[in-house]
């Protein structure tokens, strides 16, 4: 077993987990779930590299704290200053200090993939939704057609606002922002709805084009 495997299987140990591979070379590693997860990961062959300190122990975490290591993270591990880059822009917008629940957070996720029908980021953040809001109708609503969701006011033009820059960026006025403050959402929290559609416009397409598959744990999520 080379470096890569050991890195990948000491992440994923604790679980259980085995090694698969990214499509292609011997030394491709995989670090998913037990259970018979969508493989390959994506549809590039990227040889995983050496993981950082700072990365193995953030992958140790996940697979404790979570019981398997996500999918983008292992797809990303080809290139350390990627998956840092990465999870330190994740961590940042999904779970740092806002005006924004994490559920909020989880439902602009949600919108914006539904928009760009991207399979990856609607599987594991409609799994999110469900668990946040304790309701796997909403979750199903979102990624399916925001606008049939029960939502409030707030809610409601938070994701008018996601979706609309998502779709018509160049169409965003000063009548879009003044809906949201309108809604009650401060200066920083327009910024914060703004920078997660937006990072979640990159991490869609960068899904799509390389074939992105969720980890299957993600479909049986808090239903």
């Amino acid at each position: 077993m080379n470096k890569i495997e050991k890195s990948a299987k000491a992440a994923s140990k604790a679980a259980g987990a085995t090694l698969h591979a990214f499509k292609g070379g011997k030394a491709a590693a995989r670090a998913v779930t037990p259970a018979a997860d969508d493989a390959p990961i994506i549809a590039l062959d990227l040889p995983m590299a050496k993981l950082s300190p700072a990365m193995a122990a953030y992958f140790k975490k996940c697979q404790e704290k979570l019981g398997f290591i996500p999918n983008v993270l292992v797809a990303y591990a080809f290139d350390m200053t990627k998956l840092e880059a990465f999870v330190a822009m994740y961590n940042d917008l999904m779970l740092g200090e806002s005006g924004l629940s994490k559920l909020e957070r989880e439902m602009i996720a949600v919108a914006v993939s539904s928009q760009n029908r991207c399979y990856y980021c609607l599987t594991a953040h409609g799994a999110a939704v469900r668990q946040y809001s304790g309701n796997p109708l909403l979750g199903e609503q979102i990624a399916m057609n925001y606008r049939a969701a029960r939502l409030d006011k707030r809610q409601r033009v938070m994701l008018d606002f996601s979706v609309k820059l998502t779709a018509q960026p160049a169409n965003i006025e000063d009548g879009d922002r003044d809906k949201l403050r309108r809604a009650g959402f401060s200066e920083r929290d327009i910024w914060d709805i703004a920078a997660i559609a937006g990072f979640f416009n990159m991490s869609n397409r960068i899904a799509s084009a390389t074939d992105m598959r969720p980890n299957q744990i993600y479909h049986g999520q808090a239903r």
